[in-house]
């Protein structure tokens, strides 16, 4: 690039913070703008695989992947399908050795990112209420009352981005499926049935009529997960919960999913804290927009989808990666926002219309009572190596 732009990056997660890392690495500067007032000033959800095909390519880009070795968990990509009554369907238990997609704690990830960034790179609790252009300067205003003068946007600010309503009308939609966050502790001690259904990795249950419970083994003895069903967005209102009151919501949860038995029983009613209310929300798939210079979004600002494939932080790291390498290698700003859209447009489409569809699908009525079946995670994970190598093989050549 034979310019040198103020580069604004608004939101410190795993996409902002990864485009930070090699837009540094190539010598070009940047700075990172987010809301909460710390890196782990909230709860930051929890576990995620890094694919070998987008996640662990943007890490490596970033010369992050030993680091992201050293605290992942191959044990992690273990798969158990259980129906409703807890019976076991089919198990997947990974190799030691196996790196295609291991497991790491969503707040062990951002940290990582951040401790490894020069300490002036990231600026917390700044939260951008509005963006203005004048005579192609962008101007950034935060809650805080402060504002920032910047050639360049990039938009990592998640779902909800107000970067994005720079580019596109469009807006996240409720796919029919609603969810409660639930958290079990110390689970080999205070919850051994629980840790047995889950084993080591992700434990698939559902009825085939709509409702589901996905949870997952998470660093330091802990479950964490969901409790889901279809639902109109206001079900709580509807049914009269009382959301703060656990006792309200474990009586909801033993109506909604009264013919489960009772060995899966304790994964609606037995968790530690408060249950939290969310919603499947995504944008419409495939997404695009006209180019405005000097203004781009990544990861869920550009394409948040349903989580079903694990795609959406994976996609966000490696849109950083290859939004900043085009930063490098283009002769001009536009040239390169101009590239980086064109291939982030073909690359995550299809992926979010699928993954949509497929959670759909999922919590759809199944005609003959069969619960819907879920990928097999043995093919996924060599699909992840294999395509890797050929995305590797595709790249521009060009010094990195």
């Amino acid at each position: 690039m034979n310019e040198t732009p103020r580069i604004a990056i608004v939101g410190g997660g795993p996409g902002g913070l990864l485009a930070a890392h090699v837009l540094h690495g190539h010598g070009i500067a940047a700075t990172v703008y987010d809301a909460d007032t710390a890196v782990d000033s909230r709860d930051p959800g929890g576990t995620l695989d890094l694919h070998a095909d987008s996640g662990q390519i943007a890490l490596e880009d970033a010369g992050l992947l030993p680091a992201f070795r050293a605290l992942a968990r191959a044990e992690g990509q273990a798969m158990t399908r259980r129906d409703h009554h807890g019976t076991l369907l089919k198990e997947f238990i990974p190799a030691d050795d196996d790196t295609a997609a291991p497991e790491i704690d969503r707040g062990q990830l951002r940290t990582m990112l951040y401790e490894r960034l020069a300490p002036s790179t990231v600026h917390w609790g700044h939260k951008l209420t509005g963006l203005t252009t004048e005579n192609g300067v962008h101007r950034l205003h935060f809650a805080n009352g402060s504002t920032v003068d910047a050639d360049l946007v990039l938009g990592a600010d998640g779902a909800w981005s107000k970067v994005r309503r720079r580019l596109t009308d469009a807006m996240p939609e409720y796919l029919g499926v609603s969810f409660l966050d639930v958290r079990f502790d110390d689970v080999e001690t205070r919850h051994p049935e629980i840790a047995a259904l889950t084993g080591n990795g992700q434990l698939f249950t559902t009825d085939g009529a709509g409702r589901a419970v996905i949870v997952q083994r998470n660093s330091n003895g802990v479950i964490r997960g969901y409790v889901a069903f279809r639902a109109e967005e206001d079900w709580a209102a509807r049914e009269s919960v009382d959301l703060t009151d656990r006792a309200s919501v474990r009586e909801f949860l033993l109506r909604e999913f009264r013919g489960w038995g009772e060995a899966v029983r304790p994964l609606l009613t037995d968790n530690d804290g408060d249950y939290v209310a969310r919603a499947f929300t995504a944008l419409p798939a495939p997404l695009t927009w006209k180019r405005v210079p000097g203004i781009t979004v990544l990861g869920d600002a550009a394409h948040a989808m349903a989580p079903f494939g694990g795609h959406g932080a994976n996609l966000a790291l490696l849109d950083g990666a290859e939004l900043a390498h085009a930063l490098h290698e283009e002769p001009s700003v536009e040239a390169a926002l101009t590239r980086y859209e064109t291939a982030m447009f073909a690359r995550t489409g299809h992926l979010a219309a699928d993954a949509n569809a497929a959670l759909r699908g999922f919590f759809a009525d199944q005609p003959d009572g069969t619960p819907q079946d879920v990928p097999d995670r043995e093919e996924e994970l060599r699909a992840y190596e294999a395509q890797a190598a050929e995305y590797r093989a595709a790249r521009t050549p060009a010094a990195r």
